[in-house]
């Protein structure tokens, strides 16, 4: 019988006795003209918190269900055959807790092996196929509805995308062949590259349908019934699908376009990871041969691929960042009171009418829906200020990612005034003023003199001290950090500091209020630029110190390449603002001495009004002017790569060992949570303290690593 094809992968099945496995359900749907559709819904039979994914298990049972279908469709008996999820899922991609444990490559390339097995069945079942793709697709979730003849999306689907390259690995279950077929390759290493490599985005449903990897878009309402018409359309002939983005690379002008879009991306990854990371690189490299290759051809490519990514110590250390932390850890946030002490929070004042303040109401108001309210000293201010916040909302409504009446109702949500008697009725006031802490307790102090007992005071600070800021107050108690990171809308990290005297309900409310707005939060202890930004400054101080003692400055601004790091440290100085940095050096100076040298060439630059050391000129080449290089002065130490590297190495071992000991997080887990969802440290690294370990700075500075030996 044909299901005895899958007997061979029996044995990666025995490995995870445990697995949470999602069962293929079967069902046939009459349609007219006396046709069956075979239904396939693919669920775990858990709730919403439990995405379903793909074990060998549940490939198995898959790939056993569709052969049965095959057979049914042979006899005659079905004349099509569609793939749906349970509530808000295709399929949320591969097991990565599975994944991890196949260290043997045999193991390794049998998985790789099994997803081709299963799915190639579904691309040729004699009769045509359909995926249904109700909500999150992602990687082999995503692969599953391109092996499918033909697609249609939910318009309330989210998290549809292939972000292999950024967990370590490739699309290797047909979507590197299958998908730039579809859309176009350079909308498909859009997402095969780009979006995985810009904090792990993805895309929605109307997204989908407008790439082309969808062919028909439907409400949620009557998703399914509207799907399942669609496909009777389709399999009777009636309904003709039209795919303008398809594109043959065996032309002269596919070709091109595949080489061009293929060098685009190499381009890309260069500038975000220097090709420190493998797995980029090899799903463009799988991408390129394709172009020339039979779907079978590109299978054995995916493969060998898949097998040889799943050994290296890379995907390893990003199943550690991404499953581990991203996953695990940021829901179970250390230190966290009980959720149950949490206060309803119905609205909201944000003081300042800023650029940052506009980012946190139009955040509070699109997330919250609740009434968020603006104050600043003067009308003009509060007036630019509105103005800027609905001039964002117009923007999204025009990229289609608001509609008319969300972005109506979310415009009417933010208000504005010049007098703070406007956060009377308020229940959560955040300031977002000028980084002066005399400057920051006057606005709360004329905050508490109108507002409740009962209301939460947040401050936004980037590296002052929240006890100070608190220390004037009637109930300091309510005062608590809420550090976002900028930009706001994007930026995933929210440090939650507690002072010594925060009330366990007000951060219960902090930390409640960061889930609802879907930012993680991590606690941090009440000390100069809490995690990210010590850590940073640190990183940062490193190189600026030794290009102020005499290093070249390209030398200095690529001696941490190895790391693959977002952005180079000159290029974030500029990105962060050299006066901002420069104020938070200077109050780690003040708490922490001389491992946060405050530097003198940069203080000129300031005076100055220069915004960053390199330009680009007309032919393309970086340099420091000249006018620059004038007004500063330098040593007569300069340092080689290669001892920058590992002297930054051992001062980061240093400053978060440090951390530890003063108990500014709860663990090395948390310091590498907040650097990765704070900062874009990369995944390939696995966190910075694992990084750290692998390098031996830890044991060299520390005298011990942050983490067990990996066995």
């Amino acid at each position: 019988m044909a299901q005895d094809h899958f007997t061979r992968f029996e044995e990666l099945a025995a490995l995870v006795p445990d697995e949470t496995v999602t069962h293929t359900l079967a069902n046939d749907v009459a349609l007219p003209g006396g046709r069956t559709l075979a239904l396939l819904t693919l669920d775990n039979g858990l709730d919403h918190t439990r995405p379903t994914t793909l074990g060998p298990n549940t490939l198995i049972e898959l790939g056993r269900a569709l052969a049965a279908q095959r057979e049914r469709a042979a006899a005659g008996e079905i004349h099509g055959l569609a793939v749906t999820g349970k509530p808000h899922f295709l399929v949320a991609g591969a097991d990565l807790s599975t994944v991890q444990n196949l260290r043997d490559a045999r193991q390794g390339r049998l998985m790789a092996e099994l997803g081709h097995a299963a799915y190639d069945l579904l691309a040729d079942l004699g009769v045509p196929t359909f995926a249904f793709i109700n909500g999150v697709a992602l990687g082999g979730g995503l692969e599953i509805a391109l092996a499918a003849n033909y697609r249609t999306v939910s318009s309330a689907a989210g998290g549809i995308g292939l972000p292999e390259a950024f967990i370590g690995l490739v699309p290797g279950w047909g979507g590197v062949y299958r998908l730039p077929r579809l859309i176009g390759p350079e909308a498909a290493m859009t997402v095969m590259i780009e979006n995985p490599l810009s904090n792990n985005r993805s895309i929605g449903g109307a997204d989908a349908r407008r790439l082309g990897i969808a062919d028909a878009l439907f409400e949620p309402a009557d998703f399914l019934e509207r799907s399942v018409d669609w496909a009777a359309g389709v399999i009777a002939g009636t309904t003709v699908v039209d795919r303008p983005h398809a594109v043959d690379p065996g032309t002269a002008a596919g070709g091109a376009r595949w080489d061009a879009a293929a060098a685009k991306a190499r381009a890309f990854v260069a500038a975000k990871t220097s090709d420190a990371a493998p797995a980029p690189g090899r799903v463009i490299d799988v991408f390129e041969a394709g172009k020339r290759a039979t779907q079978r051809e590109s299978a054995e490519l995916e493969c060998l691929a898949l097998t040889e990514l799943m050994q290296t110590p890379q995907f390893h250390d990003t199943v550690y960042a991404f499953l581990d932390l991203v996953q695990k850890r940021s829901k179970r946030p250390a230190g966290a009171p009980d959720r149950k002490l949490a206060r309803p929070v119905t609205k909201i004042g944000v003081v300042g009418a800023g650029l940052m303040a506009g980012q946190f109401a139009l955040l509070f108001a699109k997330a919250l829906k609740v009434p968020v309210v603006i104050t600043d000293v003067d009308q003009a201010r509060v007036d630019k200020g509105l103005a800027h916040i609905h001039g964002e909302v117009d923007k999204l409504r025009a990229k289609g990612r608001m509609s008319a009446d969300a972005a109506n109702r979310t415009k009417a949500l933010v208000t504005a005034s010049v007098s703070k008697d406007a956060f009377a009725d308020a229940d959560f006031v955040i300031e977002a003023v000028f980084e002066e802490l005399s400057v920051k307790k006057q606005v709360f102090a004329e905050v508490e003199a109108v507002v409740s007992p009962e209301c939460i005071l947040a401050t936004n600070t980037s590296s002052l001290s929240v006890t100070e800021m608190a220390a004037d107050l009637r109930h300091p108690e309510r005062v608590v950090g809420f550090h976002f990171f900028n930009p706001v809308a994007v930026m995933p990290l929210v440090e939650i500091v507690r002072a010594p005297r925060t009330d366990d309900a007000v951060l219960a409310t902090a930390f409640a209020l960061a889930k609802e707005l879907r930012k993680t939060a991590v606690l941090v202890k009440d000390s100069a630029a809490f995690v990210v930004n010590r850590v940073l400054l640190r990183l940062m101080g490193e190189v600026s110190n030794a290009f102020d003692d005499g290093t070249p400055a390209d030398v200095a601004d690529t001696a941490l390449r190895p790391m693959g790091l977002p952005m180079t440290p000159f290029t974030l100085l500029a990105m962060v603002g050299i006066p901002v940095a420069q104020h938070v050096t200077e109050s780690l100076h003040a708490a922490f001495g001389e491992r946060f040298r405050v530097s003198a060439n940069q203080q000129a630059l300031i005076d100055h009004g220069v915004r960053e050391l390199w330009v680009t000129g007309e032919d393309g080449v970086r340099r420091i002017p000249a006018a620059t290089l004038d007004l500063l002065a330098f040593g007569d130490r300069p340092s080689t790569s290669d001892e920058l590297l590992v002297r930054t190495q051992d001062a980061l071992a240093e400053e978060i060992g440090l951390m530890l000991a003063e108990g500014v997080a709860a663990g090395a887990e948390d310091i590498d949570l907040c650097m990765i969802l704070g900062a874009g440290w990369p995944m390939h690294l696995g966190g910075i303290t694992p990084y750290l370990d692998r390098v031996g700075a830890s044991e060299r500075v520390n005298g011990r690593r942050f983490h067990p030996a990996r066995a």
